[in-house]
């Protein structure tokens, strides 16, 4: 398992430096001017060049080169051995044109634990959604039951989240009174996004659990612990979802970090203050510094989210470690 960690954390560098090459030349490409403003006055034509200069927006292979330098870590390595450190972050993501006075560290450091805490929450419902319906649906196939959860999963999957988030917000906010409209701060705020963001993962883990269960329930060891008397409850609960649970638990990894990631959507709907928010903004006004910043995370938190998954894979089950 060391072995594991120690090689995934040596690739993290590398993967992450495919993904930034790759989303700096999709970002370089994309039309319009991180300074120039398409709303308001503009500042003078030498102003906007000394800031592209600046800032290397003028020249991709400085701007390729000097970024790496400073999200890397480099930079504040070389100036802490030479004395010559003015004190900033180790990994320096840069200046954003559209927040004044803030940089991406800021933007990163105060929206990223929403997001985090909105995707928890999600996984959270769909674990406890998804494993229901799936033992549900493996216990009684083909039983009204079963093709209820099946039909929901299959909606769940199929509808885009914006769909399903306006309907609950007509739902439960508008009709019924129940949860703000939008906003964040308090649980009222939390739930129906995180509720909107966890339909599609509880819907596979709903399906994982329903194929596990069946599988496992139709195994020697459980055909023998109920020839030993042992109560359909602890069979089910104890030995059948015990094994069940394997395949939702590899599909963790990514849906959390997706969940925690990829929830620029349901955070336009409900108006949640998160990272995904930033994102998009930071699209919509080429922003390389904001789109690179957040892309990065994103990557190393999928990769992190995996290796953690992948070790408590083999911790549950150590016979993978010897396959």
């Amino acid at each position: 398992m060391i072995d594991l960690i120690i090689r995934r954390l040596i690739q993290l560098p590398l993967i992450l430096l495919v993904i930034y090459t790759v989303t700096f030349f999709l970002a370089w490409a994309l039309p319009g001017s991180a300074v120039i403003n398409d709303e308001g006055r503009q500042p003078p034509a030498a102003v906007l060049e000394a800031m592209e200069r600046q800032y290397h927006l003028d020249d991709p292979a400085k701007f390729y080169f000097d970024y790496l330098y400073n999200v890397s870590g480099a930079r504040w390595t070389v100036e802490t051995i030479n004395g010559s450190s003015s004190g900033g972050p180790v990994f320096n993501f840069g200046p954003t044109f559209r927040y004044e006075d803030w940089t991406v560290n800021d933007l990163i450091a105060g929206s990223l634990p929403i997001s985090i805490v909105l995707g928890l929450s999600a996984i959270l419902i769909a674990l406890v959604v998804g494993i229901t319906a799936g033992v549900v649906g493996a216990v009684k196939p083909n039983s009204p039951a079963d093709l209820a959860t099946l039909l929901v999963a299959l909606i769940g999957i199929s509808m885009p989240s914006f769909v399903v988030g306006t309907l609950l917000l007509m739902l439960f906010p508008v009709w019924l009174g129940l949860g703000t409209v939008a906003g964040w701060g308090s649980l009222s705020d939390i739930w129906l996004p995180a509720l909107t963001l966890s339909l599609p993962f509880a819907a596979y883990i709903a399906r994982l659990t329903r194929m596990g269960m069946i599988e496992s329930l139709d195994t020697d060891y459980v055909r023998t612990a109920r020839a030993k008397g042992v109560t359909e409850h602890k069979v089910i609960l104890k030995h059948a979802l015990k094994n069940a649970f394997l395949p939702v638990l590899s599909y963790l990894g990514p849906a959390a970090a997706f969940a925690m990631t990829g929830s620029f959507v349901v955070e336009q709907v409900f108006a949640v203050p998160g990272i995904g928010q930033h994102f998009v903004n930071g699209v919509r006004n080429k922003d390389l510094f904001v789109i690179l910043g957040v892309t990065l995370v994103f990557a190393t938190l999928l990769v992190l989210m995996n290796l953690a998954v992948d070790v408590l894979y083999r911790w549950i089950d150590p016979r993978i470690d010897n396959a």
